[in-house]
Formats: structure tokens, C-alpha cells, sequence
């Protein structure tokens, strides 16, 4: 019988591949800072990096981002069979299995993050944009769209925990009267 692989590898091996491909947690948090702080002006990077890790948690984010670095790296020693391989290695504008990929990632954290997602994927910003721009030998066809997975869905998360900790606080303060919730008359 095969044994399954356990977790903490998954996890270690999808972290490693974001490092081998000079990704930082950090970075993928600055995209989380830009895409929240207009909203919550005394944001801090320290809860986007929480919220970055967090979304890191998830199995599936894990497996999305080994699969997506694998093809990455597949085409860059031109392992692919044609025509998949210029394909990939050209990140072909009509070719959206790399979004698809992603994009199920984003499923998990609500409409928030899937819109959010198509606007960091339009956008390109921060190491997003590192990762668009083509440089001699490194393919990002997939990791570029898995990070905008991984800092959509981060963005959503906060977004949704920040409006929980707003409405918890004006709750103490006596300042929440409730609207928007169904009372009778």
C-alpha cells in the first residue's frame, strides 16, 4: 500500500518552491497592504503577512502552487511536448489554464477574492509585475497567476476579518444598532 504524503511536507515543499522561485512571503503581503490599506488606513504589514501564511495553510493552495511551478519549471528545460511547450514557455495570451488553475484557488474566499483576483491579474503589481515580465530563461506562466490566487484570496480574508473586528468593537462601545439585520416589529 502507498503511503500518503503527509501534510507538513506538502506544506514545506510549496513553501520551498516559493523561495526557489525568489518569492517571499513578504511580497505576496505588500500586494495583501495595497490592495487593503485604502479601506483600513491604520493597516499594518503584520496582518497581511498573518493573512499570507494563513491562506499558505490551505491544501489546496499548496497543491495548485506544486503543480503551477512544475509545468514553470518543466518549460524551462523545454520538457513539455509540443505544442504545450511554447505554450507555456511563451505564456500565450489565450491559454488559460494557467488562470484556471489559480483562479479554483480563489473559489474558498468568496466573490471578494475572485474579483480581486482578476483585478491583480489585470494589474500586475508588486512581484506580480517581477513575475509578468519576461526574463531570459525563467518561465512564471503559472506562478504569476498563483500569486494573485494567493493575494486575492489574503485580501479577501482580511477584508472579511477586519469588518468582523470593526463591528465587534462598535458592538462593545454601544455604537452598532443592528441595521441591516432582520427584526421584527
Amino acid at each position: 500500500m502507498i503511503e500518503q504524503v503527509h501534510s507538513r511536507e506538502v506544506k514545506s515543499a510549496a513553501l520551498q518552491r516559493l523561495h526557489e522561485r525568489g518569492i517571499s512571503i513578504d511580497d505576496i503581503a505588500e500586494i495583501v497592504y495595497l490592495m487593503q490599506s485604502p479601506y483600513h488606513p491604520d493597516l499594518t504589514m503584520e496582518p497581511c503577512v498573518k493573512s499570507v501564511l494563513a491562506v499558505l495553510e490551505k491544501r489546496e493552495i499548496q497543491h495548485a502552487v506544486l503543480v503551477g511551478v512544475e509545468l514553470d519549471m518543466l518549460a524551462e528545460k523545454g520538457m513539455l511536448s509540443e505544442p504545450l511547450q511554447t505554450i507555456v514557455a511563451t505564456d500565450e495570451g489565450l491559454f488559460g489554464c494557467d488562470e484556471t488553475l489559480a483562479l479554483g484557488s480563489v473559489f474558498g474566499y468568496g466573490s471578494i477574492a475572485v474579483t480581486t483576483f482578476g483585478h491583480l491579474d489585470k494589474q500586475k503589481m508588486g512581484v506580480i509585475k517581477r513575475l509578468d515580465t519576461k526574463r531570459s530563461g525563467q518561465v512564471n506562466t503559472f506562478l504569476d497567476d498563483l500569486i494573485c490566487s494567493i493575494a486575492a484570496n489574503a485580501s479577501s480574508r482580511m477584508a472579511h476579518r477586519l469588518r468582523d473586528e470593526m463591528e465587534a468593537k462598535a458592538e462593545v462601545e454601544g455604537r452598532y444598532g443592528g441595521k441591516g439585520t432582520d427584526q421584527a416589529s
